[in-house]
C-alpha cells in the first residue's frame, strides 16, 4: 500500500491538518467499521451466551499479541488496561510503598504518571529530565524510577536503558508518547505502559502494561479478568503472567476496534514519522523557537511569540489541529506516519498569517 492510499483511510485528514496524535490519534476507516459492525450485531443478537464470551476472550488474546508486537515482547508479559494512567497506578500500588521509600521522577512528566506516583505514599523526588540528574538523585531509600521515554512536553527521548543499567533499580516507563510512534526496545526495563488511543489510533479507553516479572508486584486491585479461579471467600488464584493485572471488562465493540487499529499500521511507519518530524522542526525553525532536540521523537514543540492558547485557537480556525501545553508556554505538533508535507505547510502558512 502506498502512502497516499494508507493516508486516505483516515477521513479526518481530508479536512484537517490533524497534528495531535500525542493526545488522540485519527481513527482509521477499518477501526470504525469494525466497531459499528459489532455494535449492530450486539443490537440485533444481544451481548450474552457462551459463544459471545469466548469471542471476547479470543479478542483479548489478539489485542495482547498486537501490543506485544508493538513492544517487541512476549504476549504473556502484557496486561490489558484502559490507559497509561491505570498501568502506572497498578505498578505503583503493587510496590506497597511507604513514606520511608523514595520514587524518582522528573519535572517534565504528565499527571498520568505523577498522580499515581504522588498517591503511592512514597517520598517523591523530582529531578530535571536528564539521565545524569536521575542517576544522581538515587539514595538507599530509592525503590523505583518512574519517567517517560519520550517527554510529552519537549519530545526529548531519555536513555532509560542507561538509567536501568547504571542504577540497577526497577524502572517504570510512561510510554504514552513512544509506543506506536517510535520503535521501542523494552529490553531490561521493568514496566512499560501504552496509551493505545494516541499513536496506535485505537478507540478509547484502551491501553497496555508490560511487566517483565509479574511476581515482582502485588495485585492490589484485582478485576474479574485477574483470576484463573476463586473461592466464595474472595481468595483467588492469579492468572499466569501479566494477565493477572488486566484492569477489567472491555466491551466487545471496543475490542474489535482495538484489534483492527493494531492491524492498520504499515511496516514503514516509524521511518515515515521520523522524516515528517524532522521536516516539521526544520520548517518551524524558520519562524519560531523550536525546543525539541532533533531526531528524538515524533513530537515537535515550539515557543510561540504570543499566547500559546490563542495561537492554537487561531490554527484550529484554519483547520490545523495542534496542542497547547498549559503552563509551559509551548505549542506541540504531533507528526504521525500519516502526516503529509502539505499538513506541515499548512502549519507554517498559518503561522505566517
Amino acid at each position: 500500500m502506498t502512502f497516499e492510499e494508507a493516508r486516505a483511510e483516515f477521513p479526518v485528514l481530508e479536512r484537517y491538518a490533524y497534528l495531535n496524535a500525542g493526545t488522540t490519534g485519527p481513527l482509521h476507516r477499518a477501526t470504525v467499521a469494525a466497531i459499528v459492525e459489532q455494535a449492530e450485531r450486539d443490537l440485533r443478537d444481544g451481548r450474552t451466551g457462551k459463544a459471545y464470551f469466548e469471542r471476547m476472550l479470543a479478542l483479548r488474546d489478539e489485542a495482547r499479541q498486537g501490543f506485544a508486537a508493538v513492544l517487541g515482547v512476549e504476549p504473556s508479559h502484557i496486561a490489558l488496561v484502559d490507559s497509561t494512567t491505570r498501568g502506572c497506578g497498578i505498578v505503583l500500588a503493587g510496590f506497597g510503598l511507604t513514606p520511608e521509600d523514595e520514587v524518582i521522577t522528573t519535572d517534565q512528566e504528565h499527571f498520568g504518571l505523577t498522580g499515581p506516583v504522588y498517591a503511592s505514599g512514597a517520598r517523591v523526588v523530582i529531578t530535571t529530565a536528564d539521565e545524569d540528574a536521575i542517576l544522581g538523585a538515587i539514595t538507599p531509600r530509592t525503590k523505583l524510577i518512574a519517567t517517560s521515554e519520550v517527554l510529552w512536553t519537549t519530545g526529548r527521548r531519555l536513555d532509560l536503558h542507561r538509567v536501568k543499567a547504571e542504577s540497577g533499580l526497577p524502572v517504570l516507563v510512561d510510554g504514552a508518547q513512544s509506543a506506536g510512534a517510535i520503535a521501542v526496545e523494552v529490553g531490561e526495563l521493568d514496566f512499560y505502559t501504552v496509551s493505545a488511543q494516541k499513536w496506535l489510533c485505537a478507540p478509547e479507553p484502551t491501553g497496555a502494561l508490560y511487566v517483565r516479572d509479574p511476581e515482582s508486584v502485588r495485585i492490589v486491585a484485582p478485576s474479574y479478568a485477574s483470576q484463573s479461579s476463586y473461592e466464595l471467600s474472595g481468595a483467588f488464584v492469579p492468572k499466569e503472567g501479566a494477565a493477572r493485572f488486566d484492569s477489567g471488562w472491555t466491551g466487545v465493540p471496543t475490542l474489535v476496534g482495538l484489534v483492527a487499529a493494531l492491524d492498520t499500521h504499515p511496516a514503514w511507519r516509524y521511518e515515515r514519522a521520523a522524516e515528517m518530524a524532522a521536516s516539521c522542526a526544520e520548517l518551524l525553525g524558520e519562524h519560531v523557537e523550536v525546543v525539541t532536540v532533533p531526531g528524538h521523537s515524533t513530537l515537535v514543540s515550539f515557543r510561540p511569540p504570543g499566547d500559546p492558547a490563542e495561537l492554537v485557537q487561531e490554527l484550529a480556525a484554519r483547520s490545523v489541529i495542534v496542542r497547547e501545553l498549559p503552563g509551559r508556554n509551548l505549542v506541540r505538533v504531533s507528526c504521525g506516519w500519516w502526516t503529509s508535507p502539505g499538513d506541515l505547510e499548512r502549519v507554517v502558512d498559518a503561522l505566517r498569517r
